[in-house]
C-alpha cells in the first residue's frame, strides 16, 4: 500500500495544536502541497498565512484551537497577556457594556489580526505588563482605555474614588508607576493618598 506524503505529515501532528508552517518543514518534502492536500480533507484547518490547526474532536464537534496556544504559536513567544475588556465588569465599578474584543499585550506585534474565526486586538507594550490579571492591574489598563469605553467617564471616576478601598494600593500605585499613562498615574496617586 502506497503512502502519500501528506499522510507521512499528518502522522506528525497531534490534535489541537496549532502550527506555523516553518515547524512543519522537517516532515514534508513537498510542504505547500501536503498542507493544501491536508486542509482539502480537512485534516487541518488554516487559521492565518503560515498557520494551522490540526482539529481536536469531541462528541459535539471539532474544538476550536485554545487561544493561549494560537497567540503563542503566532507571536512565536510565550511573554503575553491575554484578556477581554469584559473583565473590567468584574470590578463592580457599575460597568454595563459589552465589548467583543480580545486584547492580547506583548512585544512583539501591533494591530487587530484575524485568527481563524476570531479578532484579536495585538497590542505591542514596552511597558511592564503581569504574567495573569489582578484587579489593580485591570483597573489601571480600564484608566488607559477611558476613552474606548461606552461608559459614563465622569461617573466611573467617582465610582473608581467611592471604591479605592477595595484595592491593594500598594500594587494599584506600581501598576500605575510601570504601565499607567501620565493621566492614569496622575488619577491613581490623588485617590491612594
Amino acid at each position: 500500500m502506497t503512502t502519500y506524503s501528506y499522510e507521512s505529515l499528518n502522522k506528525h501532528l497531534r490534535s489541537g495544536r496549532v502550527y506555523r508552517r516553518d515547524m512543519l518543514l522537517p516532515y514534508s518534502k513537498a510542504l505547500d502541497r501536503d498542507i493544501k492536500t491536508l486542509v482539502e480533507k480537512g485534516e487541518v484547518r488554516k487559521l492565518a498565512g503560515g498557520l494551522f490547526y490540526k482539529p481536536a474532536i469531541s462528541t459535539f464537534g471539532l474544538l476550536p484551537p485554545k487561544d493561549g496556544n494560537l497567540i503563542s504559536c503566532f507571536l512565536r513567544d510565550n511573554h503575553f497577556l491575554m484578556y477581554s475588556m469584559n473583565q473590567y465588569n468584574s470590578l463592580d465599578l457599575g460597568l454595563t457594556q459589552l465589548y467583543n474584543r480580545v486584547v492580547v499585550l506583548n512585544r512583539k506585534r501591533h494591530g487587530v489580526f484575524k485568527l481563524g474565526n476570531r479578532q484579536f486586538d495585538f497590542r505591542r507594550s514596552n511597558k511592564e505588563f503581569p504574567r495573569k490579571i489582578t484587579p489593580e492591574f485591570l483597573l489601571v489598563d480600564l484608566l488607559n482605555n477611558l476613552n474606548e469605553l461606552a461608559e459614563d467617564t465622569t461617573l466611573l471616576k467617582n465610582n473608581i474614588l467611592n471604591n479605592v478601598f477595595r484595592y491593594d494600593k500598594k500594587k494599584l500605585l506600581h501598576w500605575a508607576k510601570v504601565y499607567g499613562k501620565i493621566a492614569t498615574k496622575k488619577f491613581i496617586e490623588e485617590i491612594c493618598n
